[in-house]
């Protein structure tokens, strides 16, 4: 956390003009799972407002397109009587959330949803279990899982890929391709799928150098870049996506850390420096990056037509282990999610150069995850 930090009340809205708030939900692995909060974006500020839902340990929420509905993946040990992780989904009412369904995931270590273009299909990814599922949602309710896929491939690493470890769901820009992120057996999974019945085919799979561990994917508005993070590589693929076919092809690699890095303290990254995340400007022209270990965001600059990066600067977390990160709407506050100092930091941010400042803003927030804006 930088010397400038500033730390914001946790328990009181004094001062917090309600007309000028958005509701923010953020994702706590916690036993409360999502929690409240109020955000003013003429000054960055946050306030608490409390649980917005008690489901336990979620990883990670996603809106549906049309904002109505909230979902949410549940890295629990057991659901319905199940050796299963739980999907859960809710309906938005005047910044609350109710819940409408939950459903078994396909196994244990449930840390990823997403929801394609039209909102009729949601994707999980579990890690623990090593495998993806696929759900119909009608009106916000999640139909049980109606495909299923459990990975058998693993990588070189024996003490992080000693089995398949799927991290992360995602969709293609024309929405006719998906995605799921294997960690544990260095591979991106490409299916086709159909959005009325939510079943996915295998069209192939994009292969990382072995010991890499891709863990997100993240597609650049250009319409033909994808940028895949490496998490046990702590570096990020370059990739071209292929409208025809689904596939993906590497383009370049470029690597999060200086060169020599010193490595963290065991204390607090016991696996050493990993990857994490990825955030790109709605208008392509600015990417950025997460490492744990050496908590710090990488900030580059984007070729808008050829998603090609060139480096600015490395900025702190604010906290230890961003475990997610993500621009306010209006793209002018990051704000990071810091799973193993429970805490939420916001970055001004200079729209016209990318620049994020180092006077951020802290609350507290027990093991925060993810973080959506209402």
């Amino acid at each position: 956390m930088s010397a400038s930090a500033a730390t914001i009340a946790v328990a009181t809205t004094k001062g917090f003009s309600a007309s000028h708030t958005q509701r923010v939900f953020v994702a706590s692995g916690t036993p409360e799972g999502i929690r409240s909060f109020g955000w003013n974006p003429a000054t960055g500020e946050l306030a608490a407002a409390g649980i917005a839902a008690n489901v336990s340990t979620v990883d990670w929420i996603c809106f549906s397109p049309d904002r109505k509905y909230l979902f949410a993946a549940c890295e629990v040990d057991s659901f319905n009587g199940k050796p299963t992780g739980e999907l859960a989904s809710f309906s938005v009412v005047d910044g609350k959330l109710q819940q409408l369904s939950g459903q078994n995931s396909a196994s244990k270590g449930t840390c990823h949803c997403a929801i394609d273009h039209t909102g009729r299909v949601l994707l999980s990814a579990d890690y623990g279990g090593g495998s993806a599922a696929s759900f119909k949602v009608t009106d916000g309710k999640l139909s049980p899982l109606v495909w299923s896929e459990h990975y058998t491939v693993h990588g070189p690493n024996p003490d992080r890929q000693e089995a398949a470890h799927a991290h992360f769901a995602s969709f293609s820009p024309d929405n006719r391709f998906a995605y799921i992120n294997d960690l544990g057996g260095d591979m991106i999974h490409i299916y086709t799928f159909d959005t009325e019945t939510a079943v996915l085919k295998n069209a192939g799979a994009y292969h990382s150098v072995p010991g890499a561990g891709p863990r997100t994917l993240h597609f650049h508005p250009n319409g033909h870049t994808a940028y895949s993070m490496n998490e046990m590589a702590s570096s990020v693929d370059i990739l071209n996506w292929s409208k025809a076919d689904g596939s993906l092809t590497r383009v370049d690699t470029v690597q999060l850390l200086p060169p020599n890095a010193p490595l963290p303290d065991p204390k607090d990254a016991p696996q050493g420096n990993t990857g994490c995340d990825t955030v790109i400007t709605k208008d392509g022209r600015f990417v950025y990056f997460a490492n744990r270990g050496t908590d710090f965001l990488y900030s580059f600059k984007a070729d808008p037509a050829t998603g090609a990066l060139t480096p600015m600067v490395r900025t702190g977390t604010g906290g230890k282990t961003p475990r997610n990160f993500t621009l306010d709407p209006t793209e002018q506050w990051m704000f990071v999610a810091n799973q193993n100092s429970s805490n939420l930091a916001v970055f001004s941010r200079d729209v016209a150069t990318g620049r994020l400042a180092n006077n951020d803003k802290t609350i507290a927030c027990a093991t925060p995850m993810c973080i959506v804006f209402a």
